[in-house]
């Protein structure tokens, strides 16, 4: 049960705020004189024993581009939903759910047979693709693909 004489104090210590310029802690802005703990950009996981669990940790290596790739749909995809002398676009192939984010681009691959004459505007289309979309009677359409625009500087 709580009462007067079993209360804890809620006084917390603040933490120091080292290296915030020497008007909050003094000329070394409370970081001691010289030395690799005075400097910036130094972990402290070093000293706190922690260095050969750092080196036994596997590192991610390589590169990930910023960059997504371009969606991709196989002709097999067209033949199974559009119909004889569709349209086929970007969008269009978003909202029947062939592609996840149509604003990433859209190329079309020659996976499977197309037997229908459709109008395809797309941001990519590859060589055995657009042999099979002529073959059928079809058109293509290579389409850039719109960066947004930033809005004007405000001063």
């Amino acid at each position: 049960m709580l009462s007067l004489n079993n209360l804890q104090s809620s006084k917390k210590k603040k933490t120091k705020r080292v290296g915030r310029g020497s008007a909050s802690s003094g000329d070394y802005s409370g970081k001691g004189m010289k030395g690799q703990k005075s400097r910036s950009g130094v972990s402290g996981l070093k000293k706190r024993g922690m260095k050969s669990w750092l080196m036994k940790v596997p590192k991610s290596r390589g590169f990930t581009s910023p960059h997504k790739p371009k969606e991709n749909v196989n002709l097999d995809d067209l033949n199974n939903n559009f119909l004889d002398g569709n349209e086929v676009t970007p969008f269009i192939l978003q909202t029947k759910g062939l592609v996840d984010d149509y604003r990433r681009g859209v190329k079309i691959l020659g996976d499977g047979k197309l037997k229908k004459k459709l109008i395809i505007k797309v941001h990519g289309v590859s060589a055995s693709a657009k042999e099979a979309i002529t073959k059928a009677g079809g058109s293509i359409e290579l389409i850039k693909k719109v960066k947004p625009v930033k809005p004007p500087y405000k001063a």
